[in-house]
């Protein structure tokens, strides 16, 4: 009988009856696997790190990398445009499935760990654009996982006003206008907010609806949408009359 298995029970058996199991891939496993560099940025603030071979690989993007290297050549991997924090971030995410600050508990809204390199109140929004910059590396690198983490962390983040602004600047440069999943709840925010919120940074508030009109559109959108709702809400004033118009004469063009 050669070796084979039970269709019916999906289990492998080798030639001596027994159940063949898969073996389990340790962390020692992965420390034993070569060394890659990554050498990240460009000019005097390019930085060498060094990474485990095997950890590297569950990113599809370094596995791509990883998959052309042959015998004796360099195993090195140039990432010219990543920032170096973000990119630390993931090097500690692959290898210990969080990266710093973590977080306390698993509350929806519960707190970070403190960072002590975070000023407070954090006006330029520092602590919000670390985690949206591994969430967009992880977006590239293909780490679902770590984009997700990263984006939980985003909520539990609190800034200033002129922090948010710094924040969504990022998001709306870096992301694509498909990624509704960092991009609606920035809109949202500043829907609910921006009646309080602008006042406190006026002039970034107006540049920034200058630079990406999208935003401006993005928080006007909801605001309407919000206000509709409200009216579908509370009825018709009037049964059987047709909404009259608020303004008492037509507008006319001048010129």
């Amino acid at each position: 009988m050669g070796e084979g298995g039970d269709p019916a029970s999906g289990e492998e058996f080798s030639l001596d009856g027994e159940p063949e199991t898969t073996a389990r891939v340790t962390f020692l496993d992965y420390l034993r696997s070569p060394i890659v560099e990554l050498v990240v940025g460009n000019g005097p603030s390019q930085t060498v790190l060094a990474a485990h071979q095997a950890l590297l690989t569950k990113s599809p993007y370094f596995d791509g990398f990883i998959s052309k290297f042959t015998e004796g050549s360099p195993r090195r991997i140039y990432l010219p445009d990543e920032d170096i924090d973000a990119t630390g971030s993931l090097l500690e995410y692959l290898y210990y499935n969080e990266y710093f600050p973590k977080r306390l508990g698993d509350s929806k809204d519960g707190p970070l760990e403190i960072d002590p390199t975070i000023l407070v109140p954090d006006n330029d929004g520092v602590a919000l654009l670390k985690h949206a910059r591994v969430y967009t590396i992880a977006d590239k690198f293909g780490l679902p996982a770590l984009k997700s983490l990263a984006h939980s962390k985003i909520h539990r983040t609190t800034s200033t006003a002129r922090g948010e602004i710094a924040y969504a600047r990022f998001v709306y440069k870096e992301t694509s206008r498909e990624d509704l999943t960092i991009r609606r709840p920035v809109a949202a925010f500043w829907a609910t907010r921006s009646h309080v919120l602008r006042h406190e940074a006026e002039d970034e508030f107006r540049a920034m609806c200058l630079e990406f009109p999208q935003f401006g559109f993005d928080i006007l959108s909801l605001v309407l949408d919000q206000k509709e709702k409200r009216s579908e809400a509370a009825g018709p004033s009037t049964h059987g009359e047709a909404p009259k118009s608020g303004r008492k004469r037509a507008r006319v063009s001048q010129g």
